[in-house]
């Protein structure tokens, strides 16, 4: 099985530079922005996995939760009831690729790591639970760190920042630290600045235009537009129809230095990143 941080050093076999990897979303959930309902069966989430890994993913992200705008929470039985079979399911159905659990619950995380999951996305940078950190490091797995100012329920209510990409950058090396502290090992830790997470559309452009600061830490950045409302405000389309959007965000994130990109449509990021890198 592919480690998610072999992956990562990979050069691409026409420029010989790293791509980005592709990491393609299976929420299985009934309310997400994008496709809520969609995947919310283990065959229906199964049969997506599979056809973003024939696309291209280099990751598979399965979440249970709703984090967008004003979601309400779900207990960790409802989110495990939702993901633990379908992590299951892409197992036993012989996929390779590293598996990352989307989930602010430790028991959930140990769950879906147990499932055959490899690496845990965690929106709240490990402040929700305060297990996540010691499961992390007891695990030794990948830990993906967000910055989000309040929770999905309040994080639109006016969000404000004297210099966001300061304070988003300072935010989350005070949580790798954290993460160090409890034994988590530096160099599997990942982040993520949290595009449309407490943020208004100047705040998530301005994160994407200085990704660079972000990236000169040296953590793998992840970066997460897909189909998210400030692009959607650029051009006026609904969210089902913003994948242009979504790839201009993306290659822009990927010419910045991000290391993984977070998607809806694996197949077409993939394809718009390999034109890039030869052009470029």
């Amino acid at each position: 099985m592919a480690s998610p941080l072999d992956l990562l050093r990979v050069p691409s076999p026409v420029t010989g530079l790293t791509l980005p990897l592709v990491m393609g979303i299976v929420n299985v959930t009934p309310d997400s922005f994008s496709d809520g309902g969609r995947h919310d069966s283990v065959q229906a989430a199964l049969e997506h996995g599979l056809k973003l890994i024939a696309d291209g993913a280099d990751i598979l992200d399965v979440g249970g939760e709703s984090t967008r705008p004003g979601a309400a929470p779900v207990t960790p039985e409802q989110e495990q009831a939702r993901v633990l079979p379908v992590i299951r399911a892409l197992r036993a159905q012989g996929v390779k690729v590293p598996v990352s659990i989307d989930t602010r619950n430790a028991s959930t995380a140990r769950a879906a790591l147990d499932a055959g999951a490899d690496i845990v996305n965690d929106v709240s940078a490990a402040t929700h639970d305060p297990r996540m950190l010691s499961l992390c490091a007891e695990r030794h797995c990948v830990l993906i760190l967000m910055h989000m100012k309040g929770d999905p329920t309040n994080m639109q209510q006016e969000p404000r920042y004297d210099d966001v990409v300061r304070e988003v950058r300072d935010y989350l090396l005070g949580r790798v630290e954290a993460a160090v502290a409890a034994g988590c090992a530096r160099e599997a830790l990942w982040l993520d600045p949290g595009f449309c997470f407490g943020k208004l559309p100047e705040h998530n452009f301005a994160l994407v235009r200085s990704l660079g600061e972000l990236c000169a830490t040296g953590h793998p950045v992840l970066l997460g537009v897909s189909r998210k409302s400030s692009l959607g405000g650029l051009t006026g389309r609904p969210v089902e129809d913003r994948e242009p959007e979504s790839l201009a965000a993306g290659l822009i994130g990927a010419l910045k230095g991000a290391s993984v990109l977070r998607v809806h449509e694996a197949g077409w990021m993939k394809r718009a990143l390999r034109v890039a890198q030869a052009l470029w």
